[in-house]
């Protein structure tokens, strides 16, 4: 793994994004905005699934009301998306909201640009800076050729100097598109320009199968490098299952924190056991354990205690139960009704 790029740090309520800060999961509601019961009852569910910062789309002015409401009732940070009405930035700030995302040069005129950016600075609330390959102006079009890594870089910076023309520097940046390679070097070029934060992200990646791995690739390559300070994984699906990917993102380049990290192999003739279903169980119960530590479910005496002599802990099929070990050293015999269950006590008291 590259060393990570040095950004600087920005405080979306209790989350800070950047300044070496652990890398934030984030999602967003999908529930149209003015059903406010059902927009709070996603976010407890994004909450409980590990989100840390939840965005929401704002309309409408009378759509603001949702913050207020998503404040009371979630502990995460929330973040307002707005676009062309200043006015709905100015009234989510007073409401409270954690974070706007904006696109500065569609809000209006300098003065307009100016009062969001001095309720934002009064409230100490930062700004993404959202640019897609789709919003990329017409000038920088005409300019690359299309919504090239490089329009797509200096539209970005051209909505950052904006900002910076007011004095306002709290500022978080995204740069997305659903071309997994485009996204990749926008944000390159980006990184290699500026110390803000970046939000990565692979826009309009798609249903669920194909969207985790373009998301997996996009993202997962940046971070590999490096580079992205939060993420979120568009997805065409449940929130909940961005934030899965997400945290299964991270936990694959061992960036997660306390989670843990699971191994497993892919079975062959050796197996005597149901590994593919035993390996899926361990996998869903260990999303409510906050350990890192490496746990491994391998098929046979071949691919167990050896092969992942590494792992804290695993499991190693034969005809009928398993061999539990740590450390490649094996423990005791478990038959294979109570192989997960015995599993999961041995983690619980590590």
């Amino acid at each position: 793994m590259s060393t990570r790029r040095i950004s600087r740090a920005v405080k979306v309520g209790s989350v800070t994004i950047g300044g070496g800060s652990d890398i934030s999961v984030q999602s967003m509601l999908n529930v149209p905005a003015h059903d406010i019961e059902r927009s709070v009852r996603q976010a407890k569910a994004l909450e409980q699934a590990g989100c840390q910062i939840i965005r929401a789309a704002v309309p409408d002015l009378d759509a603001v009301a949702l913050i207020g409401a998503l404040k009371e009732n979630v502990g995460v940070p929330i973040v307002a998306d707005i676009h062309f009405d200043y006015r709905i930035a100015l009234e989510c700030a007073a409401a409270g909201v954690d974070k706007i995302r904006i696109n500065p040069g569609n809000i209006g005129d300098a003065s307009r640009v100016k009062a969001v950016v001095k309720a934002c600075r009064a409230r100490q609330i930062p700004i993404r800076i959202g640019v897609n390959s789709g919003s990329v102006e017409k000038d920088l079009l005409a300019k690359y050729g299309g919504a090239t890594p490089q329009a797509m870089a200096e539209s970005v910076m051209r909505h950052v100097r904006i900002l910076e023309q007011h004095d306002f520097f709290d500022i978080v940046l995204s740069i997305k598109s659903s071309d997994v390679r485009r996204m990749i070097e926008a944000y390159r070029l980006v990184a290699a320009q500026c110390d803000y934060p970046l939000h990565l992200g692979v826009t309009e990646a798609g249903t669920y199968k194909m969207g985790l791995l373009k998301s997996a690739v996009g993202i997962g390559s940046l971070l590999a490098d490096g580079i992205g300070d939060t993420i979120r994984v568009s997805l065409t699906d449940d929130p909940v299952r961005e934030v899965e990917a997400g945290r299964d993102i991270l936990r694959a380049l061992d960036l997660a924190g306390d989670t843990p990290r699971l191994v497993s192999c892919p079975t062959c003739g050796r197996t005597r056991i149901d590994l593919i279903k035993l390996a899926n169980e361990v996998e869903e119960r260990l999303r409510g354990v906050h350990k890192d530590i490496t746990v491994a479910v391998m098929g046979c005496a071949v691919n167990g205690p050896g092969e992942a002599s590494a792992a804290d802990i695993g499991i190693a099929g034969g005809d009928g139960c398993a061999l539990l070990f740590k450390k490649g050293q094996i423990i005791r015999k478990i038959p294979e009704n109570r192989v997960v269950d015995e599993l999961m006590q041995e983690i619980e008291s590590m």
